[in-house]
């Protein structure tokens, strides 16, 4: 059964866990998604940091890549049509700059427009302790319309590898559009039986 959506917006920001907007784009292009990529420039030093990846690597694998600092790009318009948009990772800078409708740089344009046109948003906040700031953020944003969708991964389908916790997130990002896909094992589908000694 194809999937309805066509094309999605994927945007990368600064915080920790650039590997699941690198993931994303490589499922999304496996699944024959439309790509537009928008990164910020502290993404490109994570991605220097945490991968062996460089950003032109990561721009390779989005069919348009848009500069964060144009804000005429089509995705800057709600006129301009799209599936959505994930922002994975979403830094508390950029979550707090969503919730506030600050437009100050593409990505969060983009995510904007996404609110206001009622396409799904969705937001891979990478933040841990999380204070009350932090939260009222989160609260904000959700009442605004976006799914927060942190990186926690469940442990029944028995992860042998760190791509296995990636790709259920990446799973429940796409659970979120309505994509089908089978990143990771379903509860309720055939499953191994508990450990020994597991109570």
């Amino acid at each position: 059964m194809p999937n309805r959506v066509q094309s999605l917006i994927v945007g990368i920001s600064g915080a920790s866990g650039v590997i699941y907007g690198l993931e994303m784009l490589r499922v999304l292009q496996q699944l024959g998604i439309q790509r537009h990529l928008v990164m910020t420039a502290a993404a490109k030093v994570n991605f220097q940091i945490e991968t062996e990846v460089t950003p032109a690597q990561v721009e390779a694998l989005a069919d348009f890549v848009h500069a964060d600092e144009s804000l005429t790009a089509p995705i800057a318009s709600g006129s301009f049509r799209t599936g959505g948009m994930v922002v994975i990772p979403c830094s508390i800078k950029t979550l707090a700059a969503i919730a506030h409708s600050h437009s100050a740089n593409l990505l969060v344009r983009a995510a904007d427009v996404t609110l206001k046109e009622r396409r799904p948003l969705v937001l891979v906040v990478r933040e841990t302790p999380l204070h009350q700031g932090h939260l009222e953020l989160m609260h904000r944003a959700a009442g605004l319309g976006a799914v927060i969708l942190p990186p926690m991964p469940a442990f029944y389908q028995r992860p042998q590898t760190i791509s296995d916790l990636i790709y259920h997130t990446l799973g429940k990002v796409l659970d979120c559009f309505g994509i089908e896909h089978n990143l990771f094992q379903r509860w309720g589908t055939d499953r191994p039986g508990p450990a020994a000694g597991a109570e």
